[in-house]
């Protein structure tokens, strides 16, 4: 464990707190690879540098749902009231969480960590799956070594089972995709091996077990459920694809950290429960919100390829509805075909905004946000329902 302070406040203090865990984690393992030799220690420094530029944003909800639940606010709020100085804090109609102290905080960190260890091993299987080089405008870890690939073929001779520069360029992107599927294979045994050595009573320790392997079954069911739509081999109800939007994105995104925070905090089932079907709304709101941006917002802000869901063909609640309308027809022969030039392009998404379809996923949006505000009772304390609108405020006016 190299999280030990308990008195951790602040969400600066929070992120230093998840980057000295993950820290200890990766560098643990990059320290142990070096007995394999060089190419698979590059594997782990890689995989340094981009899990440890990420934003944080599952272990920040895991923590600070937890710290919520446990009556910790990052100005030193109490459950009761009052600061830690004995000034008096405004009182809510709603009852705060008070569960006896579990002294879990520490471990709670190093949960969190892990998560961001699960999600960054995602998103290395889906790169390779959707056969991605870039994120956020920079070299992805396969990116990277291809390019590295590519530098050490121009530099040396190196003998090729084929020959041609074709056969060569096929190679490199092969051992590019490796390293990507490896490397996701070993940070998910690293997901589970910190959850299974977790400095908590057994119980609690499965529980938080049984919660990963459900999250990781539902995420791994999205993931086959948008390759076979994007595939054909599925048929594109819009009932079909806000499942694989809820299984593949509120998962793991939302619904464990929530969930993880509710149990290590010791809080009633029944909260537990409320946290993981809002999470489960918010999340499909986000993702809902993503496909928006990924085909009408503004590539400058949100910095993804505006056309890339077009040129690929993704299923997304936006064609659901188009292929019920009477422009389908005028959008289909350019759907999904990889050659599609920038006018194309705008032409396919003009069609999408006249018949409806940008209109029709912001009334989803807006149907999963009500669902989500409702469900901020009496069940759900004060405090988390706090952290949990802040988050929900962050949808509003996203850009990227």
């Amino acid at each position: 464990m190299t999280v030990t302070s308990g008195a951790l406040r602040s969400r600066t203090d929070l992120c230093a707190a998840i980057e000295n865990e993950l820290s200890g984690l990766i560098g643990k393992r990059a320290a142990a690879a070096t007995t394999y030799g060089p190419h698979f220690t590059r594997l782990w420094e890689l995989a340094g540098h981009n899990v440890l530029g990420g934003k944080f944003v599952r272990p920040l909800l895991l923590m600070e749902t937890y710290d919520a639940l446990r009556g910790r606010g990052t100005d030193g709020t109490t459950p009761h009231g009052t600061s830690q100085h004995g000034t008096s804090q405004p009182r809510t109609n709603q009852p705060q969480a008070s569960p006896p102290d579990t002294g879990h905080r520490e471990t709670a960190i190093s949960i969190a960590a892990a998560i961001e260890l699960l999600h960054y091993s995602f998103l290395l299987h889906d790169d390779v799956i959707d056969g991605d080089l870039v994120r956020r405008g920079h070299p992805n870890l396969i990116g990277s070594l291809l390019a590295e690939a590519k530098s050490l073929s121009e530099t040396q001779s190196l003998p090729r089972t084929n020959s041609g520069e074709g056969a060569r360029e096929g190679s490199d992107l092969h051992w590019a995709q490796t390293g990507g599927i490896l490397m996701g294979d070993m940070l998910l045994a690293a997901t589970h091996q910190a959850f299974a050595r977790a400095d908590l009573p057994h119980a609690l320790r499965l529980r938080l077990l049984d919660l990963l392997e459900h999250t990781i079954n539902e995420t791994v069911a999205g993931e086959q459920l948008d390759v076979g739509l994007g595939d054909g081999i599925i048929d594109p109800h819009l009932e079909t694809i806000l499942v694989m939007c809820g299984y593949k994105t509120a998962t793991y995104t939302f619904e464990l950290p929530l969930r993880a925070a509710a149990a290590l905090a010791g809080a009633d089932f029944a909260v537990e429960n409320a946290l993981a079907t809002a999470g489960r709304h918010l999340g499909l709101a986000f993702q809902l919100q993503d496909d928006l941006l990924s085909t009408f917002g503004d590539p400058r802000r949100h910095g993804k390829d505006p056309f890339s869901d077009l040129r690929e063909g993704k299923e997304t609640a936006i064609i659901a509805h188009a292929r019920t309308t009477a422009a389908w027809p005028d959008i289909e022969p350019f759907f999904g075909r990889p050659e599609l030039n920038g006018s194309e392009c705008e032409y396919v998404r003009r069609h999408l905004a006249d018949c409806g379809a940008e209109t029709f996923v912001n009334g989803l949006i807006e149907e999963q946000m009500r669902a989500f505000n409702e469900l901020l009772t009496s069940t759900i304390p004060q405090g988390v329902c706090n952290v949990l609108l802040d988050l929900a405020g962050q949808l509003e006016g996203r850009q990227s």
